[in-house]
């Protein structure tokens, strides 16, 4: 009989043993297998051309601003780089200054009554009185200069990198940076011509038909000045189809904002046309 009770005994206990395994078994099983939550993909816009009007198609557009009833537009390459103030319905250039010809144009802004534009590798911006168009000064820089816009109190530059440098528009040292990336989390490279609409930094993607860039033709990444982050994308594909197809240089590039009449210009380099635009949510 004893021996028939410690027989019983050893078998409740191993019984005892093996039950207290699987709930940890169970409780792993869940946390092994849970699929992680999906990042939630920023919004992409499209857009409604409301207005076309003419473009030179000799300007290889580096930067463009509205103001007063005026376009004006940074040109590049070395020995064709000037700065412009256009008539808006004609696309007529009513203003010019050709800049020497070792510098090619980029960015341009309006800032506290001056006009700037830097220059892609010469490190130099110029600043012009914006009546004349005539050189008041020139501020150096590091790095390359590709797009500019300004916020009120700095001036906001790219450099073809993810990162967007805000500069002391007197001595153009950096105040302050911040860094863009995709929705992979991968830096969002080739940042280029800028402006600043509603609060947003709106960045034309230089090439974004790259998959290494982005892989999606004609895009401008909306971007949080505050820091960074990305808000969304303006799908512009096909936009101007006949314009992108002369050549692979003849990307999107320029946008200019008119505030006052809420109204969104974009163009290209070279192309024949500049549209106004109205953006909405894409479907």
């Amino acid at each position: 009989m004893l021996r028939m009770i410690l027989i019983l005994l050893l078998v409740v206990a191993s019984l005892g043993c093996g039950s207290e395994t699987h709930p940890l078994n169970n409780a792993n099983a869940p946390a092994n297998a849970a699929a992680k939550p999906e990042k939630a993909r920023v919004p992409t816009y499209t857009f409604e051309v409301v207005n076309t009007f003419p473009h030179d198609p000799n300007a290889f557009t580096q930067g463009l601003f509205y103001h007063d009833g005026y376009l004006y537009e940074s040109t590049g390459q070395y020995g064709s780089s000037t700065l412009r103030k256009v008539e808006l319905k004609t696309g007529r250039v009513v203003q010019q200054y050709r800049l020497p010809e070792e510098f090619f144009g980029e960015g341009a802004a309006l800032f506290n009554g001056q006009i700037y534009q830097l220059t892609w590798r010469e490190g130099t911006a110029f600043v012009y009185d914006p009546e004349s168009f005539k050189p008041v000064r020139e501020a150096r820089f590091t790095g390359e200069g590709w797009g500019l816009t300004n916020d009120d109190q700095h001036l906001i530059m790219s450099d073809g990198t993810h990162v967007i440098r805000f500069v002391d528009p007197a001595t153009f040292r950096t105040v302050r940076t911040i860094v863009v990336n995709r929705e992979d989390g991968r830096p969002q490279m080739n940042l280029n011509e800028l402006e600043l609409i509603k609060g947003e930094i709106w960045a034309n993607i230089w090439h974004s038909e790259d998959p290494r860039y982005l892989g999606r033709p004609n895009h401008i990444a909306r971007i949080d000045p505050a820091n960074g982050a990305l808000l969304g994308y303006v799908d512009l594909d096909g936009i101007s189809p006949d314009d992108v197809r002369r050549d692979t240089e003849n990307t999107l590039n320029g946008i200019a904002y008119d505030a006052e009449n809420d109204r969104i210009f974009v163009t290209g380099k070279n192309w024949r046309r500049l549209f106004e635009i109205r953006v909405r949510l894409k479907e």
